[in-house]
């Protein structure tokens, strides 16, 4: 074969190239439009029935040299492309999407802006036990200048015999200490049926790690007008995390904070493995501010202070730890929440950090 022959071949397979190019693109765009019909029609994105059709029909029509195996199985590839395609206009559409609104949402919570670019920190006992108690630590919360107060007053515990706190009566304690101290209360509401009874005594409805897929719960709470602090399931993707806090602004409520908790793997050297990339990740992918839990996350008081600093460093909007007056006779979680004198000093080796300012 001569060159001027090998260069006319090889403009030949140029040409169909671009044309197969041009095709893709055309058939991309179709798919597009199918996924907007499909969404609005409420119908699956992934139809197999449909893509098993048209395989067979490339099964039949083949005349060679390719193989069928070899045809199906680009043409799946093809398939699998289209899907994802739609999948990706999907994840435009998301209501708490960064491609849907740009800029960050701020959430006020009584003069706290969550996600204003300024570290904020949530500080309180693993469970309200005592009106003494939770006024203890709101006490040394306050001195350091702080008003975000946390307090399990319902508390879902894998155990059935453990501490599940004092539901209502702890609800009433924090109301009557976020008054006294003039702070804002945070605490976990399991139930939908509570969320309305809640509004009269918190400031932010939390949804924990082991509800983050309630979506009853989580539509109960988009359906009100009160923020809510969303933590990232035990063993939740990124993808499904997001896609929780979606039902709640679905309802209405764009109040939402994101928590990254830490998530369950086969390390055991702490309580979770904190995922310190899913808060540049969240941020990226969704305008919403995101606190990180370093006590659920670690699970050890030792390494509450460096947790917090790489959360911090890493663009986080705040940071929530437990601290109670005596942790070694707390009701629960006692190994991983910090004394009052601990507490100061995780405050006062925060603030001294060159990289953080409190």
């Amino acid at each position: 074969m001569s060159n001027v022959e090998l260069d006319s071949l090889r403009a030949q397979l140029e040409d169909v190239n671009l044309k197969l190019l041009s095709l893709l693109n055309e058939r991309a765009q179709i798919v597009k439009d199918i996924g907007k019909v499909k969404e609005v029609s409420g119908v699956n994105r992934f139809d197999p029935v449909r893509e098993r059709y048209m395989l067979d029909r490339i099964a039949e029509l083949n005349e060679g040299p390719f193989e069928t195996s070899t045809l199906q199985h680009i043409f799946k590839e093809i398939f699998k492309a289209s899907l994802e395609l739609q999948e990706d206009d999907h994840r435009k559409a998301l209501l708490v999407s960064r491609k849907k609104k740009p800029e960050n949402t701020i959430v006020n919570l009584k003069g706290e802006l969550i996600g204003d670019g300024n570290p904020h920190f949530i500080f309180g006992p693993c469970s309200v036990e005592s009106y003494e108690q939770t006024a203890k630590v709101a006490e040394a919360v306050k001195k350091q200048g702080l008003k975000l107060l946390r307090g399990g007053a319902f508390k879902p515990r894998t155990s059935p015999y453990d501490f599940q706190g004092l539901g209502l009566e702890g609800l009433k304690i924090l109301k009557r200490v976020a008054t006294e101290y003039d702070m804002a209360v945070i605490s976990e509401i399991v139930n939908p049926a509570d969320i309305e009874m809640a509004l009269d005594y918190i400031d932010v409805i939390q949804i924990g790690a082991r509800n983050m897929q309630n979506f009853e719960l989580l539509k109960a709470a988009g359906s009100v007008n009160k923020p809510v602090l969303l933590k990232r399931g035990i063993a939740a993707t990124i993808e499904e995390f997001i896609n929780a806090a979606e039902y709640i602004i679905s309802k209405g409520n764009g109040q939402i904070i994101l928590c990254e908790r830490g998530i369950r793997t086969y390390e055991r050297a702490t309580r979770n493995t904190l995922d310190i990339s899913a808060v540049p990740i969240l941020k990226k992918e969704t305008h919403l501010p995101v606190m990180v839990d370093v006590t659920h996350s670690t699970g050890r008081r030792d390494l509450l202070l460096p947790a917090a600093k790489a959360a911090l460093a890493i663009g986080a909007d705040g940071i929530m730890a437990e601290v109670h007056p005596d942790p070694a006779v707390a009701l629960s979680d006692s190994a991983q929440q910090m004394n009052i004198d601990e507490f100061n000093n995780f405050i006062s080796e925060l603030r001294s950090s060159s990289s953080v300012r409190v």
